[in-house]
């Protein structure tokens, strides 16, 4: 009798063994995401994915923030706007197609002014971030982070875009350049009357080049070891390919 309830007893004992061991190799929620097991924590893995949004980000505003950044770059390129491609033609026409390079010169000009203030906005979202945000950018689509910064900067960059924008388009004299084509166009026999607000139709496209290049900078991220230039972004990211 005594010698079955040791047995028994020991037979429950390597059962709760089994069970606490199973139990501490638990993998963690976003370890899931990776594929994992217990090789990265979830500190580790929020940590790698603010890393990289620093870096990602960090480096969309170095880019587009310095001269030429949007005016020689044929994706990002602030053009004339639709609404005023008529005026465009109808001006170079009759002789004043350099009047209306330098304006779209100025444009440009302003939002690359601009742009380096995006960077405080993105790290005061990327330290804001939750633990929920994070889940829904590792289990997202190779663009989530970027929908994450618009979602959460877009207003704040457009309130801290335009004034600047208004400043620099003033300075180099690009609305008054504006206003004299918009007459020039207006004395033409027949010429049809438009308005744009310019200044929010640069912040606008300033900050549609912005989050271009901060979608680019993730999937490269995502998809390039090249692209992960720290070893927690080796650690996080690396574990991330082929999930």
């Amino acid at each position: 009798m005594v010698k079955r309830v040791f047995l028994l007893g020991f037979l429950m004992l390597i059962v709760l063994s089994s069970v606490t061991a199973q139990t501490k190799k638990k993998t963690n929620p976003l370890g899931k995401i990776f594929g994992q097991t217990d090789s990265l924590s979830e500190d580790k893995i929020i940590l790698g994915l603010k890393e990289a949004l620093n870096i990602g980000t960090g480096n969309a505003v170095t880019g587009v923030g310095r001269l030429d950044g949007y005016f020689k770059d044929a994706i990002i390129k602030i053009l004339m706007p639709k609404k005023l491609q008529t005026i465009e033609k109808g001006l170079r026409a009759v002789g004043y197609g350099r009047k209306v390079d330098e304006f779209v010169l100025s444009m440009n000009r302003a939002a690359e002014k601009a742009a380096p203030q995006a960077k405080a906005i993105f790290i005061g979202a990327i330290k804001e971030m939750t633990f929920d945000d994070a889940r829904k950018i590792l289990t997202g689509g190779d663009t989530a982070a970027t929908t994450f910064f618009k979602d959460k900067t877009t207003d704040k960059l457009s309130s801290t875009f335009r004034p600047i924008i208004e400043k620099a388009m003033n300075e180099v004299g690009a609305t008054k350049q504006y206003k004299d084509l918009i007459g020039r166009y207006q004395a033409i026999p027949f010429a049809r009357s438009y308005a744009v607000d310019i200044d929010e139709y640069v912040t606008g496209k300033a900050i549609d080049g912005l989050f271009y290049y901060v979608g680019e900078e993730e999937k490269k991220i995502r998809k390039n070891p090249a692209a992960r230039v720290t070893q927690i972004l080796k650690d996080v990211f690396g574990k991330a390919v082929g999930r």
